[in-house]
């Protein structure tokens, strides 16, 4: 169908235009920090090394340089009335403040960056505009970006890969409780959509996801998936 085409085309430009982006800021970059200049001098290979030095990420073209296949998705928390009633979601939040100039408004963002091969991140950011509250909350998530445990720690497959989590994790925020469940090779992404977006991008391919509370809250859903994720970490020893 040519719509379809022209769709496919308009977003495989759009991201060769990211990816020239990405290249022309990485090739102007001058580390300010310690350890983005130790990065560039070549004593970290990879951003494993860097997250395992326990070293703070302050540069955003830190994992630019060291992961050139990041990708990022944009989890939808805003919502207008579409019609016909429902709500039509919208990729920022706007909140409105009453000062005695008048109203202000706020637009707030939630971005979650990760390579699909172990490495997420994710970030809030809020600003005037829409434009810029993404890109805020784009280069915060490149800072914060964890390496998240894969493993198959279901009893119905044990075949010893990495396509699921090695154990069952949970997280609460807010009045949000999520609860991840390694799944059997097959099973896919059992998840909302806010979920599915943040643990395909960690690179998990398997699981099943429980959750409570308000989950119409997605901000509060995308951190609590996060946090559960990072959970993983806590355990001793290799699994």
């Amino acid at each position: 169908m040519p719509g379809r085409e022209a769709k496919g085309s308009r977003r495989g430009s759009q991201g060769r235009e990211a990816k020239e982006r990405r290249e022309e800021k990485i090739r102007d970059w001058v580390p300010k920090t310690q350890l983005g200049k130790r990065v560039m001098n070549g004593e970290f290979k990879t951003i494993y090394d860097v997250l395992k030095s326990g070293e703070l990420i302050l540069e955003p073209e830190i994992v630019d340089y060291l992961v050139p296949d990041l990708k990022n998705e944009v989890i939808y928390i805003g919502g207008s009335p579409g019609k016909g009633g429902g709500i039509r979601r919208t990729a920022t939040k706007r909140t409105v403040r009453m000062h005695k100039s008048g109203r202000r408004f706020k637009l707030t963002s939630v971005i979650v960056v990760g390579n699909e091969n172990g490495i997420i991140g994710i970030a809030k950011a809020s600003a005037k505009e829409h434009r810029n509250a993404m890109e805020k909350a784009l280069e915060q998530a490149k800072t914060k970006v964890i390496r998240v445990r894969t493993g198959c720690g279901s009893w119905e497959c044990g075949c010893g890969g990495k396509h699921s989590i090695p154990f069952k994790t949970t997280a609460k925020i807010g009045s949000v409780e999520v609860i991840l469940y390694p799944a059997p090779k097959g099973v896919g992404v059992v998840a909302s959509t806010a979920a599915k977006k943040i643990l395909k991008l960690a690179g998990i391919k398997d699981i099943w996801v429980k959750t409570r509370g308000q989950t119409g809250t997605r901000g509060n859903l995308a951190f609590t998936t996060f946090e559960a994720l990072k959970n993983l970490n806590r355990a001793k020893g290799d699994l």
